[in-house]
């Protein structure tokens, strides 16, 4: 007895010992230090990943107009419904982990006809509760393997969820700026168009008194029809532009949003970069493909332990008897054990570890590259905010100096020192140069939307547990 009872404390210290052994791992997450430089070109400071960068605009329609779409964008919800799938999917496949245990209850009724059919047929009814479980013990780790796996997967889709919200706060941004710009195009060409009127009652005031010839009312005239013929297309952007906030909105379109605001915010300060390497805590997608590619090295490490043996438990325990008040009289109790160890497959095994190794090698190429473009977009939003802003003070001092050609033009065409035509020449290089300036304003505006985007944030994590 003692004999036995050491043996089965063996056995089963022995499994204990190897199913905490559990040999395969995945390998780290590398650290990619090799791709990544010390700064960033242009800027290199403290940055709050934290920060919610929208309301450094300091506008309250702005502000509401991203909030409201964390909570009604559709694209939004979807993902959030995959994340919900996926945290599903985690429970699932961490569930042989644990027993199976089922309860059963049944009854039979049984009739046997006498040979002769002349005496009263035997008639029994048996009643029957018991209950059963399986359990496959996870020696090396394979089932372990797999949960975690798919609890990788559900933490890359919760990320995905981030960086769709981060897009979608830039997105809305944008819109909301180039709303205001085409409407502050509207306004310059209402103004540009009244004072054109106001000039060619002038030069027909002249022709009239016989100044000037008719070839001048035609080409101020052109320059009016001009003007209103761009009227229309800008109203009908910026009526396209509502349409694709409402619907990022998750609003229909046609006249479900209303921006109040006629002109541009003030542009802050240049916000900090920060380092590089602040990327790979930052930016969701970045953390995304790092937990796929966790979860590959742990179906890796699953499909490296599938070609161990297997060892499964099964136990029940059953109650029967003919008469209800005496069920639990009778009982039988059942106890198997399993060894089940692959010897030949078709080199199935052998072929989902290539294919889990080869997937990892995916998902690393997908890592390192996603990197590399996170850097690139920084570093693109940082180069092109810098010349833009360069490019718009040059811009002011080409409209400052057009302003005072065609100034000086229109002086000496009204004391007939000159033709219209240095004066038409000017209008249209004035006007066309202040409907630029507000183009490259809203410009420089999305570019700072797009700088914030690349550099990535954290609030998303709080999106995500109040979500929850």
């Amino acid at each position: 007895m003692v004999s036995r009872c050491f043996t089965l404390t063996l056995i089963a210290g022995i499994i204990f010992c190897l199913s905490a052994c559990r040999p395969f791992h995945p390998d780290p997450v590398p650290s990619l230090s090799e791709l990544i430089p010390e700064n960033f070109s242009t800027l290199s400071s403290d940055v709050d990943p934290g920060l919610k960068w929208w309301e450094t605009f300091q506008d309250p329609e702005l502000n509401a107009l991203i909030e409201d779409a964390f909570s009604d964008n559709l694209n939004l919800q979807a993902l959030w419904a995959r994340v919900q799938q996926a945290r599903a999917l985690s429970v699932i496949a961490g569930a042989d982990l644990y027993p199976d245990l089922f309860a059963t209850a049944g009854t039979v009724h049984t009739r046997r006809q006498t040979e002769n059919g002349s005496l009263p047929a035997n008639t029994a009814r048996d009643y029957s509760l018991g209950i059963a479980g399986n359990y496959d013990l996870d020696l090396w780790g394979k089932n372990l393997a797999e949960k975690l796996a798919a609890v990788n997967i559900a933490e890359a889709e919760e990320q995905d969820f981030g960086a769709t919200a981060v897009t979608l706060a830039a997105e809305i941004a944008i819109r909301w700026l180039q709303i205001i710009s085409q409407r502050m195009q509207l306004q310059l060409l209402n103004d540009q168009l009244h004072n054109n009127e106001t000039f060619l009652e002038l030069i027909k005031l002249r022709f009239r008194q016989s100044m000037v010839s008719a070839l001048d009312v035609f080409q101020q005239q052109q320059v009016i029809d001009n003007i209103r013929a761009q009227i229309p297309l800008v109203d009908a952007r910026k009526r396209r532009l509502n349409n694709e906030l409402a619907v990022l909105s998750g609003k229909a379109p046609h006249g479900s949003i209303e921006i109040l605001r006629v002109d541009l915010p003030e542009l802050a300060p240049m916000p900090p970069s920060g380092i590089p390497v602040d990327l790979l805590e930052n930016r969701p997608d970045i953390r995304a493909v790092q937990f796929r590619l966790k979860s590959s090295g742990w179906n890796l490490a699953a499909a490296k332990a599938d070609r161990l043996p297997n060892i499964s438990f099964s136990a029940g325990g059953v109650f029967t008897s003919q008469h209800l008040d005496l069920l639990l009289d009778n009982w039988l109790l059942s106890l198997t054990s399993n060894l089940a160890a692959p010897i030949f497959d078709g080199n199935l095994r052998q072929a989902e570890i290539e294919r889990s190794r080869a997937f990892e090698d995916e998902n690393l190429a997908i890592y390192r590259q996603t990197v590399l473009v996170a850097i690139r977009e920084v570093e693109d939003a940082l180069v092109t905010e810098s010349t833009q802003m360069e490019h718009i003070e040059r811009l002011n001092q080409v409209i400052d100096t057009a302003r005072k050609a065609l100034e000086q033009a229109s002086i000496r065409y009204r004391h007939g020192l000159i033709d219209y035509l240095p004066v038409l020449t000017q209008i249209l290089t004035v006007q066309d140069l202040e409907l630029n300036l507000i183009d490259q304003q809203a410009t420089l505006m999305a570019n700072r939307v797009e700088l914030f985007r690349a550099l990535g944030a954290t609030w998303t994590s709080d999106l995500i547990s109040s979500d929850s």
